[in-house]
């Protein structure tokens, strides 16, 4: 039609966080006591067992991460990827590079399991900070005391009314402990919006990565 516009599109791949993210400081001034940063570009896997494969799924992931995959909710580390307790017979298999996707992972994982590109459905915030676990026990209901929730515990849990993965990871350099969640692109803006919210009071420095920290 003469005098119509054509609309553009693109194809690029954009953080669900990318207008809700502004890196900087936020809230209370001083020393920040909680850190959000998002982790972007990262493959995301998950593995779930078929219906009476669950062993066979546990001794073909074994051989082929040289670790036994979590069967509890807890996360494991390999040598090149983190993988993640889900739910019963299940995983996450997180990793940076293209090292472990779904086209990757099939010839020694699609006989016992359905694997699902969790990669651009999910969005990944490490949470660290003196005040983090006081934050985070603002949204969720999970005790996160040290004791309860040492390094490596993982949980299917809620956060404000959100489904979410969260797992401890490896402490900071400076033994503050790290908490990440994993949560549904389509609500992680709300979620975001919440945790700013919730760790204002306490100072929070903001910021995005594309790396992965070696031990998540």
């Amino acid at each position: 039609m003469e005098g119509a516009s054509v609309v553009e599109f693109s194809w690029e791949v954009r953080s669900p966080l990318e207008h809700a993210l502004v890196s900087g400081a936020h809230g209370a001034q001083g020393d920040a006591g909680v850190s959000l940063r998002e982790i972007r570009n990262f493959d995301l896997v998950q593995v779930m067992a078929r219906r009476g494969k669950a062993a066979e799924l546990a001794k073909d992931a074994k051989a082929h991460f040289g670790v036994a995959a979590p069967n509890s909710p807890t996360v494991v580390q390999a040598s090149d990827a983190t993988l993640i307790w889900s739910g019963p017979d299940q995983f996450f298999v997180l990793s940076k590079g293209g090292k472990h996707t779904t086209q990757t992972l099939a010839p020694a994982l699609s006989g016992p399991a359905s694997l699902s590109d969790q990669s651009h459905a999910r969005v990944l915030i490490s949470i660290s900070g003196n005040k983090a676990r006081t934050m985070l026990a603002k949204l969720s209901s999970i005790d996160l005391h040290p004791t309860a929730f040492p390094v490596g515990a993982a949980a299917a849990t809620s956060m404000d009314h959100t489904s979410v993965t969260l797992w401890r990871g490896a402490e900071r350099a400076d033994g503050q402990a790290v908490f990440n969640v994993l949560v549904f692109a389509t609500f992680a803006e709300s979620l975001w919006h919440a945790m700013l919210d919730s760790a204002a009071e306490y100072g929070v420095a903001i910021a995005h990565s594309e790396e992965l920290a070696q031990r998540l």
